[in-house]
């Protein structure tokens, strides 16, 4: 199944240069793009894309209110943040909002095209090279504290501290000595229980609860 992507950067030459990327790939395919936030949510709900690629800085909207619109409706895209900065000062508020990881944007164009697929998956993604220093520095950019639901068993509160860690089905699955399917299904559980939308906000809330 082709995954559709719509682009969201005020800078043509960004979006020119990830369509190129993107266009070469059989299983991708861009369905528009927007230099501004207000474009991208009117195009996320009249496109309904797969995936958005969301830069965090714009004109008129920043990537943080437009995440946060886009992923308030039903149905929502998974939105994959885009980022100049290893230590942006948007990005705690872009992940709070919704979005279901982080990508930089000198990462190599391979790690993009992996973070759309997770994504696009339901996974989550953050960059690789800053992961855990990046979720330590967000975190205590935060000052809210958070107390885990009672109702966490505690494999499921294994699986939780594991994403702290940014870890992927198939990391956590080897960690724990569980087949893939039975982690997605923790996961699921994790995320209904925590009352939150993606693995990188439960991943956040693992840190702020002291599992990290």
């Amino acid at each position: 199944m082709t995954v559709s992507i719509l682009l969201a950067d005020d800078q043509d030459m960004v979006r020119t240069s990830m369509r190129i990327m993107i266009d070469v790939e059989p299983d991708l395919e861009v369905v528009g793009e927007a230099a501004d936030g207000h474009t991208a949510v009117e195009l996320a709900a009249r496109l309904h894309p797969d995936v958005v690629v969301m830069d965090i800085r714009m004109p008129h909207m920043d990537g943080v209110d437009a995440t946060r619109r886009i992923t308030d409706r039903p149905d929502a895209p998974a939105v994959l943040a885009l980022t100049t900065f290893d230590l942006d000062e948007y990005l705690f508020g872009v992940l709070r909002a919704g979005a279901a990881g982080f990508v930089l944007k000198h990462d190599p164009a391979t790690t993009l095209l992996e973070g759309i697929r997770a994504v696009a998956r339901g996974e989550g993604f953050v960059s690789p090279g800053p992961t855990m220093r990046l979720i330590t520095q967000v975190t205590k950019s935060d000052t809210e504290s958070a107390a885990l639901p009672d109702g966490l068993t505690p494999r499921e509160r294994d699986v939780l501290a594991l994403l702290g860690q940014a870890m992927s089905n198939a990391q956590i699955a080897r960690r724990l000595h569980i087949e893939e399917s039975t982690v997605k299904t923790h996961v699921q559980s994790v995320l209904a229980k925590l009352d939150v939308r993606t693995r990188v906000q439960a991943a956040l809330v693992a840190s702020r609860a002291g599992l990290v």
